[in-house]
């Protein structure tokens, strides 16, 4: 795939090694039920083909750096695998940072770091959940990496967590969970209080429009926490 070998070149552009596993999640958008999640209701999203892709590399020691090729002017972004509080000045790397605490005081906890560089197809802000998607990736690295054992649902409960107690947005479950257990041309039926899901086939005919307004979607600086 393109998009994945321009990575790996990228990859070893920045940390000077070879990329040795590759991931993707998707994005999502909402068919129907706007602000139900958070209230325990129905919610009817379907994954999209845009998303998050990283190619990683194991370290040895307990850091991880991370790079995103969409913000490369934030540069490689250092942090420890143990002992982790929010951190302003480390911007967008406190999405996975956050994952990584949650797992860490659920007890699942890293034996190393990792260098990871991340790109993203889906516009930064535009509410097509690239933050829930990080989130579920990372999520999927550290179980794949550590033989955690966790199932999807664990890991899309402990994506949430991360965004609720660590970044601070109080989201609901439906974009972790859609990302997580999205499959190709259905959308999927979750009731958001018992996490009970169900994948509907999409009719063939029918084309889902995204359109991006340029209008930035913001949470933590919003009215969403507080509704």
């Amino acid at each position: 795939m393109e998009i994945l070998a321009t990575m790996k070149q990228e990859f070893t552009k920045q940390f000077g090694g070879q990329a040795e596993r590759s991931y993707f999640s998707p994005g999502r958008v909402n068919l129907i039920g706007e602000h139900t999640d958070y209230n325990g209701g129905h919610v009817f999203p379907c994954a999209i083909s845009l998303g998050t892709y990283a190619v990683v590399a194991d370290r040895k020691d307990m850091t991880t750096r991370i790079y995103s090729m969409n913000l490369a002017d934030k540069g490689i972004i250092e942090f420890p695998m143990t002992g982790l509080s929010y951190d302003a000045a480390k911007d967008w790397a406190n999405y996975p940072m956050g994952v990584v605490d949650v797992f860490e005081k659920a007890g699942h906890k890293a034996t190393h770091g990792f260098d990871i560089l991340i790109y993203g197809t889906l516009p930064a802000g535009a509410g097509l959940s690239s933050s829930a998607s990080l989130e579920v990736l990372t999520s999927v690295i550290l179980n794949e990496a550590f033989g955690f054992g966790l199932d999807m649902i664990e890991m899309v409960k402990l994506s949430q967590k991360a965004e609720n107690q660590f970044v601070g947005v109080n989201c609901g479950i439906m974009d972790q969970m859609i990302s997580a257990s999205g499959k190709q041309d259905h959308a999927l039926l979750l009731d958001c209080r018992s996490l009970e899901t169900r994948l509907i086939p999409m009719p063939t005919d029918l084309a889902v429009l995204i359109v991006n307004s340029n209008v930035r979607r913001g949470l933590v600086d919003s009215e969403y926490n507080t509704r």
